[in-house]
């Protein structure tokens, strides 16, 4: 059997109170969060913790994901930073690699995938998680006790890959051993990589998709904007490489330079 979750996390002011949360159905899911924390270690945190909560299984995972910087630590970018101790190419240290390094251990053995789903876009699961993370980093704002869920009960729900409506994205699949890129994974990065999916960061910035009808130079407009860069086959694989190299997503790499 495959148990499908969502994991999502918030935060207000990113930084700022900020919440985790994953989300099975209504009988298995769990949230927390902190006084003050970035949105990015809400992402790990939530998947951390659905792996410790699935730890006495031997089922199957499926980790649905809004979050390409969570995926891309998984599937992608640890086992090169663990290799230099947990440092970039640079010599500089990785962002959250207390949580980095937890998550490591937690899925050594298992057997997973992660799934990207596109954010605040109808899907159940995803919106489960996003509700219960926002709840979370709001209590911590307003000084109230969380609702921590029940948890993950003793048998496992009736979840299946096969029941989750599939969306047109990114499917980054890891077994057993040392995270793997599937080449779905690897062809989302190179779309992502021209801002149509922005990254979410410590610096800030959301990853939530930008809306589609918003105008460039409107400046009166408060929305965010959508801007398409096109690179070539060497530019892109610097991007890529420099991305890696300094633990943040191709996008985030992008903004951080306007």
């Amino acid at each position: 059997m495959t148990i499908t979750a969502a994991a999502d996390g918030s935060a207000l002011g990113n930084p700022g109170p900020a919440g985790w949360a994953w989300f099975v159905d209504e009988q298995n899911w769990a949230a927390g969060g902190w006084a003050h924390a970035t949105n990015n270690r809400g992402e790990l945190q939530a998947v951390l913790e659905f792996f410790r909560a699935t730890a006495h299984l031997d089922d199957d995972l499926l980790v649905l994901c809004d979050s390409q910087y969570v995926i891309n630590c998984v599937t992608k970018w640890m086992p090169g930073w663990k290799s230099k101790g947990w440092r970039k190419r640079d010599g500089a240290p990785v962002l959250n690699v207390d949580l980095l390094q937890q998550l490591d251990e937690a899925i050594a053995g298992r057997r997973y995938r992660f799934e990207w789903v596109k954010g605040h876009a109808g899907h159940g699961l995803n919106e489960a998680a996003d509700v219960r993370a926002r709840a979370a980093a709001e209590a911590y704002q307003r000084g109230r006790d969380v609702d921590a869920g029940p948890g993950f009960g003793e048998s496992a729900p009736a979840s299946s890959a096969a029941a989750v409506v599939q969306p047109a994205g990114a499917a980054a699949s890891t077994t057993n051993a040392a995270p793997t890129t599937s080449t779905a994974a690897a062809s989302s990065e190179a779309r992502g990589s021209t801002g149509t999916r922005p990254g979410t960061g410590d610096d800030g910035l959301s990853d939530r998709d930008l809306p589609a009808e918003a105008t460039l130079f409107d400046f009166d407009d408060p929305t965010e904007i959508e801007v398409v860069v096109r690179l070539d086959a060497d530019d892109h694989r610097r991007l890529l490489a420099r991305a890696q190299d300094e633990g943040v997503s191709p996008e985030q790499l992008l903004r951080s330079l306007i």
